[in-house]
């Protein structure tokens, strides 16, 4: 039998499962959300939510920015933030990147402010850093609320966000640095802003405990049918049986399906419950450092493999490698060679898309960022690789390098 190996590895173990199932017991919120809340910062501006996603709705709720105000995004992007900027009346406008370090490029930047602009959401993509200083002199220029969105990037305490951000957004979700199967950590640096989101929050209904017990099954089987042999077996019956492989394994690990954004904000209008913030409260405090650096090096490793400009965001900052996307312009190829030689390289390792100018402001468009997504391929890099797999991946890549390199 082949070994075939899955293009992601949660971070998490049986040990943390079972603390999960003993969790299920808890039943006070208020007192297993000030806990957690006291581990993320001592200094109080900490806001345990149910997801990013809640918490970004949660943020532009306490807000209440005039309808037709403006928010910049990152062009790349969970495609729900800007939804839900829409849902409140705004108007997203994306900000195309730099490639090298995936930061929002100063030029663009420039192009998208105007006297409505009133926010800007920087995204932090693929466990790298935007270095947020130039940005953040900006939006203090412009008058402009900066949120940091460190879904992908997180390091373990005490990393809670960049003092420079107004607020900083950490998710703990399924397929994030130390999963608590669920669940964000937000800093809040204004006060009367943070006790808002508070009272805005406490009139949400609590996650159902069932609902938790449900996510634990999804991953124990999840985490039983990724390893090497099972996804094999998984991949061929896929194949025999005419199933989308990669359908089945993308939406195993979606937290909220798709469906409407009246659909998607009721979902979203969820106080976390007891069991995920005990979980959550005992990821933080036992973060494993050792696997976040195996990973960090693993990303390394490969990088120096690869012809110069072929990463996707090798100049970012501080770089962990959560994931590891580089760009083909032969995209199909380059999967189909890598899952040939046992590793399962995909398009849509992460829901992260490119995200459209408003109408009418053709001006305005991410042809960097539209480009670059529409040519990605995320690798497996995770540590738990055998030997000589990063080798095997560099080997694979050759011959499929893009025409159009990566530069700084």
């Amino acid at each position: 039998m082949n070994r075939f190996y899955a293009r992601h590895r949660l971070d998490i173990s049986p040990a943390d499962l079972g603390a999960a199932l003993v969790g299920l017991a808890a039943s006070d919120h208020e007192a297993a959300g000030a806990d957690v809340e006291k581990v993320w910062s001592r200094d109080g501006s900490a806001l345990a939510c149910y997801s990013v996603r809640s918490g970004f709705h949660l943020l532009l709720s306490a807000l209440h920015l005039t309808r037709g105000s403006e928010v910049l995004f990152s062009a790349v992007t969970h495609p729900d933030m800007p939804r839900l900027a829409e849902h409140h009346g705004l108007v997203p406008v994306p900000v195309d990147l730099d490639p090298a370090t995936l930061s929002p490029h100063p030029e663009a930047l420039l192009r998208c402010i105007n006297g409505r602009t009133r926010m800007m959401v920087v995204a932090h993509l693929f466990g790298g850093h935007v270095d947020l200083a130039p940005l953040a002199a900006v939006s203090r220029r412009e008058g402009l609320v900066l949120v940091e969105d460190c879904a992908q990037a997180f390091q373990g305490l005490p990393d809670t966000g960049d003092p420079l951000a107004d607020v900083s957004m950490f998710s703990f979700g399924i397929l994030k640095t130390t999963t608590a199967l669920g669940g964000a950590m937000l800093t809040v640096r204004d006060r009367w802003l943070l006790d808002r989101m508070r009272a805005i929050q406490r009139r949400w209904p609590a996650q159902k405990r069932a609902a938790h017990l449900k996510r634990i099954a999804q991953t124990a089987a999840f985490v039983a049918l990724t390893r090497p042999y099972p996804y094999s077996l998984l991949a061929g019956a896929c194949s025999a049986l005419g199933i989308g492989f990669d359908h089945l394994v993308n939406s195993a690990a979606r937290a909220f399906p798709a469906g409407s954004t009246a659909d998607l904000v009721r979902r979203l209008r969820l106080r976390p419950g007891a069991p995920l913030l005990k979980l959550l409260e005992r990821r933080l405090r036992t973060f494993d450092r050792d696997r976040l650096a195996a990973r960090a090096a693993s990303g390394e490793q490969l990088a120096g493999m690869l012809p110069p400009g072929l990463h996707l965001g090798g100049f970012a900052l501080d770089h962990t490698h959560w994931l590891f996307p580089v760009v083909s312009d032969r995209p199909d190829e380059m999967i189909q060679a890598a899952r040939a030689a046992g590793f399962d390289a995909a398009r849509s390792a992460s829901s992260v898309k490119a995200i459209a100018a408003p109408l009418g402001r053709p001006e305005l468009e991410p042809l960097c960022a539209l480009d670059v997504m529409s040519r990605l391929v995320f690798l497996p890099t995770y540590p738990e690789l055998p030997p000589g797999s990063l080798e095997s991946l560099a080997s694979v890549l050759e011959g499929h390098e893009t025409h159009a390199h990566i530069s700084r």
